[in-house]
């Protein structure tokens, strides 16, 4: 069990490549504190005034972590992404370090199942999670997907007819299709929250919850 970790604390996120920077870059933004990794002294230079400190270090020796003081840290990112041997020896070595919370990108099934063995708390698969966001993008039925682990899932999309001009709770979305409308989109406006009074119109987008296949039936609805 993770013990409970500051929202503030310092990130290690070790390589640079496009997620990693992508990452790195965004955490920044975001004013936390990050130490940036890599063994490309090119990349290092080229983030060092972009993030908090940036390191050029080898990773896959425990020592030189240790050099940088990555122990200290409570959080890291192995975004390590084309070797999977170095990606499993830096994951490896940070649990050896006792880091409390470990993200690890994986690039495949196999990949992924290593990390989580040995350790990291979280595993992301980006080009697959991308792959699977693409496929429902394509049909046109939805304008965003977002996939979690357990089969919960958030879509974006235009409302089938019947649920327009009346309110929600009228339509029935929740009885009839297990999902529920959480925001509404007019022309101009931001999202807001819906509830069981929101009345959707014609010209209104619609984000929904639910699981993958609940929401799949639904956005297949006459628009």
């Amino acid at each position: 069990m993770v013990e409970h970790l500051r929202g503030d604390a310092p990130v290690l996120v070790i390589g640079l490549g496009r997620f990693g920077a992508a990452c790195a870059g965004e955490l920044d933004r975001l004013d936390r504190e990050v130490l940036a990794i890599d063994d490309n002294l090119e990349l290092v230079q080229k983030w060092s005034e972009r993030v908090t400190h940036a390191v050029q270090a080898d990773a896959r020796h425990l020592e030189a972590l240790k050099q940088i003081g990555a122990q200290d840290f409570q959080v890291a990112v192995v975004a390590v992404g084309s070797s999977i041997e170095a990606s499993v020896l830096i994951t490896a070595n940070l649990v050896d370090l006792k880091v409390p919370l470990i993200w690890a990108k994986a690039v495949s099934e196999s990949h992924a199942k290593i990390l989580k063995r040995i350790g990291a708390n979280h595993v992301i698969s980006p080009e697959r999670e991308a792959g699977e966001r693409t496929a429902h993008l394509v049909s046109g039925r939805m304008l965003d997907f977002i996939r979690f682990d357990d089969d919960y899932a958030l879509a974006k999309m235009y409302p089938p007819k019947f649920i327009r001009g009346i309110g929600l709770s009228q339509s029935g979305v929740r009885s009839k299709y297990n999902v529920t409308v959480v925001g509404v989109k007019s022309p101009g406006k931001p999202f807001r929250y819906a509830d069981a009074d929101t009345v959707v119109t014609n010209h209104d987008l619609i984000i929904v919850s639910g699981t993958n296949s609940d929401i799949e039936r639904f956005a297949d609805l006459d628009r």
